[in-house]
């Protein structure tokens, strides 16, 4: 049977694309910007940022010495949110359901505090005034827990602070090395494609399990 249920963000919760990302970095004045950004795993100092080995300030900081510039905390954050393409209201409301049907939900992401801190945690999240907390029992973020998907740590991590069953919980994630990991680490998995429409799919998933 499964009781709890492990969500993705971007891909999954929000709609990606690392092109608009590219080119919204590019503009700030990163060149290799396309060398850098990945849809699932980061390299450089957004990789450091989003591990929690560095600040947000100090982001910043390194940021504009890579692009030439002093650069303002709200450009960053726009430059960071060109990853986020939409976001389908009605995977919020079905999450908000599974709650109220007695699963436990967690968000297990990596992510930063532009993507976050100002926007995600912000009441400005969704129309309805909510932030992303008011769907989950609580979030794992990787830039707080100093480890990133798909390292076994922060599955560790995760199962022993929500002392979850491993094989009671589904581990929902876009990136084929994420659904890997979650395996190994004795997760049941479901891999849906970036922007899909997956509240159908994980309904079977869920009645097969009872």
């Amino acid at each position: 049977m499964i009781r709890n249920i492990a969500f993705d963000f971007g891909g999954v919760i929000v709609d990606l694309d690392r092109e608009e990302a590219v080119q919204a970095f590019i503009r700030l004045g990163l060149e290799n910007a396309g060398r850098i950004l990945d849809k699932y795993h980061q390299t450089g100092i957004f990789q450091e940022l989003e591990e929690g080995k560095l600040s947000e300030e100090s982001f910043r900081e390194k940021l504009g010495i890579l692009c030439g510039k002093p650069l303002e905390r709200e450009e960053v954050r726009q430059a960071w949110m060109g990853f986020v393409s939409g976001m389908d209201i009605r995977k919020l409301d079905y999450i908000a359901q599974l709650r109220q049907r007695g699963y436990r939900t967690f968000l297990l992401s990596n992510t930063n505090p532009y993507l976050m801190d100002y926007w995600a945690r912000t009441p400005q999240f969704t129309p309805q005034g909510n932030s992303i907390d008011a769907y989950f029992d609580k979030l794992y973020l990787s830039f707080e827990m100093g480890c990133m998907k798909p390292e076994p740590e922060i599955f560790r991590q995760m199962i022993k602070d929500a002392q979850i069953r491993p094989e009671e919980t589904l581990f929902i994630d876009d990136s084929t090395s994420n659904i890997a990991a979650g395996k190994n680490a004795g997760l049941q998995t479901f891999q849906p494609e970036n922007a899909s429409d997956w509240r159908a799919q994980v309904e079977t998933l869920l009645e097969r399990a009872k």
